[in-house]
């Protein structure tokens, strides 16, 4: 009986171990890697880009139409609440479909949501806000892209959907303007919506880390860009698109 203790009480060490050491090394990874930046593309501002945080999530927003994609024929208004023809903006976010649908709030997490959403055991959703107005402050940031990265960047969004003819996820809803679409791909640790958007920077051209599970990795990566208009450094990241 002694022995089976023993061996117990080891095993539990063991994996209490593991635990600690893995999150000591992605923490160093996500660290690391998110100073190691992927350098900006020089072309011309044609393209107003604003960096946008909720403190923790991070979204692409892009205007809602203009000549190079009208969004609103793929993600009509009529598919929010409020059906607001007249916003200008258009927000998009991608992460684990199960948490955006079950977790409208931190207070709603449970740890079996949790613990899919870490280990990619669920599938992926897109989450769509419209909005009428942008402004610029400790949580909306600017940069200027050219017409051709901003195509680019309508690329990935594009991508990130599961099909392309997207159908709305019916009766879920976090406000009047927003719509939840299937997504591509899985959410897991070292792929999360933060990943996502940092990858977004990259497909446009963008000066972006390396790799970060954290939107504030990658915002750090860009603060050289956003210093060019006078903008403050302490922003989690989110980009927001707008044609000039």
């Amino acid at each position: 009986m002694r022995k089976v203790f023993r061996r117990f009480l080891k095993t539990l060490l063991f994996t209490f171990a593991f635990v600690i050491a893995f999150a000591a090394l992605y923490l160093l990874a996500a660290w690391g890697l998110s100073r190691i930046t992927v350098e900006r593309v020089p072309a011309p501002a044609e393209v107003e880009i604003y960096l946008l945080s909720n403190g923790v999530h991070s979204d692409i927003v892009v205007p809602a139409a203009n000549e190079v994609r009208n969004w609103r024929l793929q993600v009509p208004t009529a598919h929010t609440l409020g059906n607001d023809t007249t916003a200008a903006y258009l927000a998009f976010g991608w992460g684990d479909k199960g948490f955006y649908l079950e977790t409208p709030t931190f207070a709603d997490l449970t740890a079996k949501v949790a613990l899919k959403a870490v280990f990619g055991l669920s599938t992926s959703a897109m989450h769509t806000t419209y909005y009428r107005s942008m402004h610029v402050g400790a949580d909306c940031k600017r940069i200027l892209i050219s017409k051709a990265q901003y195509a680019q960047l309508v690329k990935f969004i594009d991508n990130s959907f599961k099909d392309k003819n997207v159908a709305v996820i019916a009766g879920v809803h976090y406000n009047n303007d927003d719509a939840f679409y299937d997504g591509r791909g899985r959410y897991h640790l070292f792929h999360t919506c933060n990943t996502w958007t940092n990858n977004a920077l990259k497909a446009c051209g963008q000066r972006a880390c390396l790799w970060t599970p954290f939107d504030k990795g990658s915002f750090t990566s860009i603060a050289i860009c956003s210093n060019l208009f006078g903008m403050r450094e302490d922003i989690h990241l989110v980009v927001i698109a707008s044609l000039r």
